[in-house]
């Protein structure tokens, strides 16, 4: 059953990366348009491993500056690489984050994906299994860590022995954990054991990861009905057909660009709609000029009033040309 208080939150994918001031910027774009969350990326590199000009930026150190710099948007990784950090570190530094921003923070971790950039910093990156394997291990430490005093563990990648002194968050239990992605078997299980909230990923058949994560909930006896269901939509709006394609040249694969919402607001409210219907409760817009604040703007005044409580509203006629521009819907 999908949830009625649908959230609409900003996730940052700069193309050539950014310096802490943009970042702020935007994120405080965000909180000033009246979003959710400002959630980034977990990259050291951009899709292009040859473009030069890509300025990395860890993502935690970043959301730890934001914790202080801003004021009311909630704080997060789509989603941290778990190939990155070793899993008591991360515990620490997601509680760290949570104090530091009055229990703002949200833990979104993956398996980690992308070679070319863990070879380009010297990062191990194991096989698909033993990284799924890495990633259910972090995830059993983390929110043990969080959860239990004394904490041990023994795993095949990792071990505790014996933490009488570990990191306490804010939040109560502990901040949301966030686990996604398109496969059908591993991915959906961790998910149902670890996750706040299970976020469907790009493309495919959203309606049916959903189903699947709620079987893997039903069958460890999770209630699928607790966790969130999240989404992600690239995004390219203009007030205008012709600003909308403008925006949406920056929009970077032709994958990606398949999957966004390019067009006027009432297109980008209609693609929100379709992912709710899908049973989506919280749609992360996945922004790519991150120097480009007038699109937040645009997308908190004349987007985020009609993805409304309990539902979407239907635009009033007039206000965005549907079909104006390429792929938006």
């Amino acid at each position: 059953m999908a949830r009625s208080d649908l959230r609409l939150r900003v996730l940052m994918e700069p193309r050539h990366g950014a310096r802490y001031d943009d970042i702020l910027a935007l994120a405080r774009a965000t909180e000033d348009a009246g979003f959710d969350a400002f959630f980034r990326s977990d990259h050291l590199l951009g899709v292009d491993p040859a473009d030069t000009t890509y300025r990395p930026t860890d993502c935690w150190t970043t959301l730890g500056g934001l914790a202080r710099d801003t004021t009311r948007v909630r704080l997060g990784a789509l989603v941290g690489a778990a190939t990155f950090r070793q899993p008591g570190i991360l515990a620490t530094i997601v509680a760290s984050l949570d104090e530091m921003s009055g229990g703002r923070a949200e833990l979104g971790l993956g398996t980690g994906w992308y070679e070319r950039e863990h070879a380009a910093f010297g990062i191990p990156f194991p096989g698909t299994g033993e990284r799924f394997d890495r990633l259910e291990e972090q995830l059993a430490i983390i929110t043990g860590l969080w959860r239990t005093s004394p904490f041990s563990f023994e795993g095949k990648h990792y071990r505790i022995d014996d933490n009488r002194t570990p990191p306490r968050p804010v939040q109560d239990p502990h901040p949301p954990v966030i686990v996604g992605g398109s496969g059908p078997r591993r991915t959906p299980a961790i998910a149902a054991r670890y996750a706040t909230e299970f976020n469907g990923a790009l493309g495919g058949d959203l309606r049916e990861r959903y189903a699947t994560f709620h079987r893997a909930c039903e069958a460890i006896g999770r209630d699928p009905a607790e966790p969130r269901l999240s989404a992600v939509l690239p995004v390219a709006c203009g007030a205008t057909p012709a600003e909308a394609a403008r925006r949406g040249e920056i929009i970077g694969s032709d994958f990606i660009r398949e999957h966004a919402a390019v067009g006027t607001p009432a297109q980008v409210v209609d693609r929100i709609g379709d992912l709710a219907d899908a049973g989506a409760d919280t749609v992360y817009l996945h922004i790519y000029d991150i120097h480009d604040l007038e699109h937040v703007a645009l997308l908190g005044a004349e987007v985020l009033p009609h993805v409304a409580r309990p539902a979407l509203t239907a635009m009033p006629v007039g206000r965005g040309l549907r079909g104006g521009a390429g792929g938006g819907t």
